[in-house]
């Protein structure tokens, strides 16, 4: 056997295609090509000042050593007074479990019950990183795709058609990334129905854009008393107050389910950033009205955003009530070209947009959607113009 050898986990792994267009992004920018980034997922906002200064007092009273492993009992309790604050829903500090961001609190619930051969049902469009999170667990994922024409969101009947002896799970984001989508109160009544007849399905429901919302008050799954005790909800700080560089995510859970994810976290990280936590601390607990400030920057890029998509021939938008993206079908140039290059799917015209009109965005496929592309649009309404101009210029080239 070569030293070299890569494991069979890794080699099944794909390479998360947000960060690898980022990537290519700024690899064009070293280069000095003017360069559009709307491929990452990240506000483009300045952590608020009260969370900075809270983190700068915790290192001046050498806040610096290995904190707990669930984290700090101050910041698990600032989560548990957002959760009665802000969804209604009681826990006690022992059922939240701090993380080094919402991914790995989702990979924590996946690693800690799911085995290999048990299904995870994911609807599409979804998260790049789940399916690979599943497969980390050397389960399946099942997919259940929904497009644009039900607002990416699945029906009861297509789930309850997904599930069999095998499912051991159901992963999902409302607001969603990468649609926008968001799942409301009776829809998500409808869908608890068919797991209350499958008493063996975790629910992970992930809340990351919770705080992202333009119509109106967040609805979790976790509110039907019902399905609680099975529900692990998977939330973070990162969007909510622009603090995607501290690296915080956190579950609230079941007992069982929380000290189980913290056993296995215990074992390959511990802890999460010391001084991050502090600083979450004053993010939940501090003024909640820097998110309202965003939000509103927000829907105005999304309602530029969306009316300039609309005006392009051939391409199919959605006009989604929450996160920071959008996921337009552009199936419609399919087979088309610009003399030169050939679109034969998103990842071609991803291509295409990235090298010729130096706009970076994803291609649909890695998230279950390959007749769309995902434009973020946390960034200014005048690149975003620039960055329109761009792409409706390149699709005009097609033919």
């Amino acid at each position: 056997m070569e030293a070299n050898k890569l494991s069979k986990r890794l080699e099944g792994l794909s390479v998360s295609e947000t960060l690898a267009m980022a990537a290519r992004s700024r690899e064009l920018k070293s280069k000095g090509i003017d360069v559009i980034d709307l491929s990452l997922g990240e506000p483009d906002f300045n952590t608020p000042d009260h969370i900075k200064e809270a983190a700068n007092q915790a290192i001046k009273d050498n806040v610096t050593h290995y904190p707990p492993v669930p984290g700090f009992l101050d910041l698990r309790q600032a989560v548990t007074a957002k959760m009665k604050r802000d969804n209604g829903l009681d826990y006690l500090p022992e059922q939240i479990v701090v993380s080094g961001g919402a991914k790995q609190a989702i990979a924590n619930v996946i690693l800690s019950c799911v085995d290999p051969e048990d299904e995870v049902i994911i609807p599409a469009p979804y998260w790049v990183s789940y399916p690979e999170i599943i497969k980390l667990a050397q389960a399946t994922p099942v997919v259940i795709s929904a497009g644009i024409d039900q607002a990416f969101k699945i029906t009861p009947e297509q789930l309850e058609a997904a599930i069999t002896s095998k499912t051991r799970a159901f992963l999902f984001s409302s607001p969603c990334n990468p649609t926008g989508e968001i799942y409301s109160q009776e829809e998500l009544a409808d869908l608890a129905e068919v797991f209350k007849r499958h008493p063996q399905v975790l629910i992970i429901s992930d809340e990351i854009y919770e705080y992202i919302n333009y119509s109106g008050q967040h609805q979790s799954i976790a509110q039907f008393d019902f399905l609680k005790d099975r529900v692990a909800i998977i939330n973070g700080v990162s969007k909510g107050y622009a603090m995607t560089g501290w690296r915080i995510g956190y579950m609230a859970a079941p007992i069982w389910l929380s000290k189980a994810c913290q056993k296995l976290q215990g074992q390959y990280t511990s802890g999460a950033n010391s001084i991050a936590q502090k600083a979450s601390v004053a993010a939940l607990l501090g003024d909640q009205s820097v998110i309202g400030t965003m939000v509103e920057k927000f829907k105005s890029r999304l309602d530029r955003v969306v009316s300039r998509l609309s005006r392009i021939p051939g391409v199919k938008t959605n006009n989604p009530p929450g996160a920071f993206c959008v996921l337009p079908d552009i199936s419609s140039f399919f087979g088309k070209s610009d003399g030169d290059t050939t679109i034969h799917n998103s990842n071609d015209l991803a291509m295409y947009l990235l090298n010729v009109g130096h706009v970076a965005l994803v291609a649909g496929a890695p998230f279950g959607a390959p007749d769309c592309v995902r434009i973020s649009y946390s960034t200014s309404i005048e690149m975003i113009d620039k960055a329109m101009d761009r792409i409706e210029l390149c699709l005009s080239k097609l033919s």
